[in-house]
């Protein structure tokens, strides 16, 4: 069945986000109810997640077993509006500083150990800008809008845009978006990589992040939380020390279930049954 919730701010600096999508039967984990959130797994194994509750959710999807994949993504008009401006303007230095404001913001996507991919239609402004830029792989549309206009506000980025924008574009383009709040298209999002694909339509970005979901859900799921660990570190580490890294996970990999399971499965020109083991 479909489902829709209306795009609205709310107090506590998240957004309710809209989107129509198909149901299927929830696992326990994955049917929690939230007084904000739709949630559901439009196909076996990936979750389709719209956000107010958004790190109760994942932390409950990364615990799911049945949920290999999980998808974020808003309406057609807006992945994610950031931060309430309204509740941040009378907050003094150590209103924030005492209370670490923004900082759940930031602090749970990091740790999820399954992928997490974005399909950004609309606005992604400022929080929802760097929610996107938490995520493993980004999807968007032609229309798709991102930015870090915090600048226009007398404050900064303050949930990792600056960080993780910088790492993926470079200095210089980032000093310039940064320093002057100005917008990008999905275009220039695909073009300077920041987003994988860019689509055609909101529906067909949807629709690609959601088929990826399913290819990436259909795999070891030991494997790819491996090969998740990898990339990811690939961004703390030199390249030195990161293949060193990477050699001493693919050697681990060979005490799992799944590995024997692949590789018999190929030698025999068989589709592999994983264990996730």
């Amino acid at each position: 069945m479909a489902a829709r919730c209306m795009l609205r701010p709310s107090t506590s600096g998240y957004v309710s986000l809209s989107l129509s999508f198909r149901r299927h039967p929830l696992s326990t984990a994955a049917s929690t109810q939230y007084e904000n959130i739709l949630l559901g797994t439009p196909k076996p194994g990936v979750a389709l997640t719209l956000f107010k509750e958004l790190n109760n959710a994942l932390k409950h999807l990364d615990d799911d077993n049945t949920v290999g994949a999980i998808v974020l993504t808003g309406s057609e008009k807006a992945f994610a509006a950031g931060a309430d401006i309204k509740e941040m303007k009378n907050q003094t230095f150590s209103d924030v500083s005492n209370s670490n404001f923004i900082a759940s913001w930031s602090s749970t996507i990091p740790c999820i150990r399954k992928p997490i991919l974005s399909a950004v239609n609309g606005h992604a402004l400022g929080g929802g800008c760097e929610l996107a830029l938490m995520t493993d792989i980004i999807y968007c549309s032609s229309t798709a809008t991102f930015g870090q206009p915090e600048i226009k506000l007398g404050v900064i980025p303050g949930a990792g845009g600056s960080q993780r924008l910088t790492r993926i574009i470079g200095k210089s383009k980032a000093m310039d978006l940064i320093l002057t709040g100005r917008n990008f298209s999905g275009i220039e999002a695909e073009k300077w990589g920041i987003a994988a694909k860019c689509f055609d339509s909101a529906q067909a970005c949807v629709d690609g992040a959601l088929d990826t979901a399913g290819r990436i859900a259909g795999l070891s799921r030991v494997a790819v939380r491996a090969a998740k660990e990898i990339v990811n570190k690939s961004q703390d580490l030199g390249i030195r020390e990161g293949v060193e890294y990477e050699r001493k996970v693919f050697h681990g990999l060979f005490g799992s279930r799944d590995q024997k399971i692949g590789m018999e499965a190929f030698v025999k020109k068989e589709k592999p049954q994983w264990a996730h083991e």
